[in-house]
């Protein structure tokens, strides 16, 4: 008896050691295929994070690269590099940034493109960034029907010969283009303006200004806007009506603009194209957009005019932006901290 006993624990022994022999391997087996696999995910996770990273950055390379309005850059830096050198211009030049830093408290500036929108540019993408809200007179009218108005209402044929920049286009179908345009700014304003979240707001604001076609929809909805209150004031003054502000008798006591034809054909037309706005027409788009446009002028250093406003007279209640140029015809945006 003792001996069967012996027997079968030893062949339930063995059963048992041979059994876990197999388990052995199997675990083994499944141990090796585990770690095979957690070292080819975690390869395959460190590839697809590099290639992320890496489209990543060619997404913003390229933004960047599209971004009409560039990030910021420290003023005094940005000053030393564009104007090196020790003649009379260039000393004057780096003057006049470090007497913005020191006394404006100027301490950075975000460069705008150099091309003949560049302050419809600068001063768009401000009103636009700061959420600051349609001017009074727009939220009463509808300015989608401007340009129906100023064709059938008031009979102004002429604007068929209005010209878009760059793209010189005239004839029948100036009307679709415009109301185009002037749904594009209302669309692009209304929704940006209404975001309250800064950042949120900073990068749409990215997004529309690295779009060039959606860029000049606005820049030329607003030479438009400026036609149109240069259509009114003119009406205004031959029926002796009510009076219209004094930048307007200035704008037409140039024999360019004489009237609003002349204006649009000889000033408005050119804009984006081949010419920039002048001063009368930097008086006229913060007087239309209701913002007072405060502008460093550099060229003018040490003189009244290095700072001048645009409007002169102006309401308290208006937001103010700030435009920075060397020359008149370019312009940035300057930030101010302190």
């Amino acid at each position: 008896g003792r001996h069967e006993v012996w027997s079968w624990k030893t062949a339930s022994k063995e059963s048992l050691c041979l059994m876990w022999q197999k388990v052995k391997v199997q675990l083994m087996l499944s141990m090796s295929f585990l770690t095979a696999l957690f070292c080819y995910c975690r390869r395959l996770y460190s590839f697809l994070a590099q290639l992320l990273k890496r489209w990543s950055n060619y997404l913003q390379r390229q933004l960047i690269r599209n971004l009409s309005v560039l990030p910021e850059v420290d003023l005094l830096g940005y000053s030393a590099r564009e104007w090196k050198g020790e003649t009379k211009q260039a000393k004057q030049m780096r003057e006049a940034y470090e007497e913005l830093f020191r006394s404006c408290h100027i301490k950075y500036l975000r460069q705008v493109r150099r091309d003949n929108y560049s302050v419809l540019r600068a001063v768009l993408f401000q009103i636009f960034s700061q959420g600051i809200p349609f001017p009074s007179w727009m939220k009463e009218r509808d300015i989608l029907k401007l340009p129906e108005k100023l064709l059938y209402s008031q009979g102004c044929n002429w604007i068929q010969q209005y010209s878009f920049g760059p793209e010189r286009y005239t004839g029948p179908n100036a009307f679709g283009k415009l109301r185009k345009c002037m749904e594009a700014l209302k669309t692009n304003w209304a929704e940006i303006s209404a975001t309250r979240d800064h950042e949120e707001r900073g990068s749409m604001c990215n997004t529309l200004f690295s779009d060039e076609s959606k860029e000049y929809k606005l820049y030329e909805a607003i030479k438009f806007i400026m036609l149109y209150e240069v259509v009114e004031a003119y009406e205004q003054i031959k029926s002796r009506g009510k009076p219209v502000h004094n930048l307007f008798s200035l704008l037409f006591a140039r024999d360019s603009s004489s009237d609003p034809l002349s204006f649009m054909m000889n000033h408005l037309n050119s804009i984006g194209d081949s010419i920039c706005l002048d001063q009368v027409e930097l008086f006229l788009l913060g007087y239309l957009l209701q913002v007072k446009i405060r502008v460093y002028r550099l060229h003018r250093f040490n003189t009244e005019e290095f700072q001048v406003n645009y409007p002169d007279e102006y309401r308290r209640e208006w937001n103010e932006i700030s435009l920075l140029t060397e020359d008149d015809r370019y312009y940035h945006i300057p930030l101010f901290r302190t």
